[in-house]
């Protein structure tokens, strides 16, 4: 197989993201900028934990939300952000599977609590009432981290709308919006919206706003979850433009490629051609462990020295600049403008 061959064309149709963090190894994630301020450069790389880059930190007092939290590295930013004293809205898809991840996290030595709530995101009037809920609390949010997601393998839909760019994006898309005042009553409000290198993988247009129901060509699994993605990285781009001019920031992390339940199949169901494919370009590749997989989404809700950092792009607990539409400011606006049209029964009418 020639290892010069369009990446596009050899991932079309799949659906196995491991093969595209073996091809990514090939090349820089993003590159770092040239000058950035002394603050935000630190010692952290892909093999910090949640723990280690949050270590010091007395959270008590903060409120953050955290959606997906019954799991994988929701579950760990859960954990790791009420031992460091926050008070956690612990969001999941039933109230049950909320109450025991909060029931989970506590034991010796944890500062904070956490709090249930359900918010099924498949379901545009539960991300309301959650809302609701949480508005209903009238706390400032410190930290609201969208973190829940799925990576499907076949066409689902909900409301005529592809199920990953529902789920990964529209949802959270209602529920920020409709907590942004909750976010800028806040000292220092983040939303840090949890992406994924595969926006790499997006459709070549970016986002087919003409087949978001994805029943117009044949379904490719990866680039639809690399569409989602890549517009979770858009919205936290024109969020940090709307923010400007406050206190509150707005920005996304790729958490690596995690062993979470969403990626554990990898492996097994890759096929053999794809194994020697990287055995070829002689690549060697280990999914980052959960705790590793949640550093980079702790330490960019709460890290003192990225208070005034808003729009940035984060891999590894460091900025890194991204590549194709991620910085397209046109392609943001529409996304934006169109999420608004697809959402607005559910807006609020007079956001505070």
């Amino acid at each position: 197989m020639d290892p010069g061959l369009d990446r596009r064309a050899f991932l079309r149709g799949s659906s196995n993201l491991l093969l595209a963090a073996l091809l990514s190894e090939t090349a820089a994630c993003g590159s770092r900028p040239s000058a950035l301020p002394a603050s935000t450069q630190n010692a952290f790389d892909k093999h910090s934990t949640a723990e280690q880059v949050t270590l010091g930190l007395d959270l008590t007092g903060r409120t953050a939300l955290v959606t997906g939290c019954n799991s994988g590295i929701g579950y760990e930013t859960l954990r790791v952000l009420v031992l460091r004293g926050a008070h956690v809205l612990a969001l999941a898809r039933t109230r049950e599977k909320a109450a025991q991840a909060c029931a989970g996290v506590l034991g010796p030595g944890i500062r904070g609590h956490a709090t249930p709530f359900r918010c099924e995101q498949t379901d545009f009037d539960s991300v309301v009432a959650c809302s609701d809920a949480v508005r209903a609390l009238n706390q400032p949010l410190d930290m609201l981290i969208c973190n829940a997601g799925v990576n499907l393998q076949e066409l689902q839909r909900v409301n005529g709308v592809e199920k990953n760019f529902v789920i990964n994006h529209l949802s959270h898309f209602i529920l920020v919006n409709r907590l942004l005042g909750r976010v800028k009553e806040a000292a220092q409000g983040r939303v840090v919206v949890v992406g994924s290198i595969a926006y790499r993988y997006a459709p070549a247009v970016g986002i087919e706003f003409d087949n978001l129901s994805g029943e117009k060509r044949p379904y490719a699994p990866t680039e639809l979850y690399g569409q989602s993605k890549l517009a979770n990285g858009l919205f936290a781009r024109e969020l940090a433009r709307r923010l400007s001019g406050t206190a509150a920031t707005a920005n996304v992390v790729h958490p690596g490629v995690v062993d979470t339940k969403m990626n554990r199949n990898w492996n097994a169901n890759m096929p053999l051609y794809w194994r020697l494919y990287g055995r070829f370009l002689g690549l060697t590749y280990r999914m980052k462990t959960i705790p590793e997989g949640a550093a980079t989404t702790c330490y960019v809700a709460s890290s003192p020295a990225l208070r005034q950092v808003s729009g940035a792009y984060f891999e590894d607990c460091h900025i890194v600049v991204p590549g194709g539409h991620m910085q397209d400011d046109a392609l943001a606006a529409r996304l934006w403008s169109v999420s608004e049209d697809l959402t607005r029964p559910y807006l609020l009418t007079n956001p505070s």
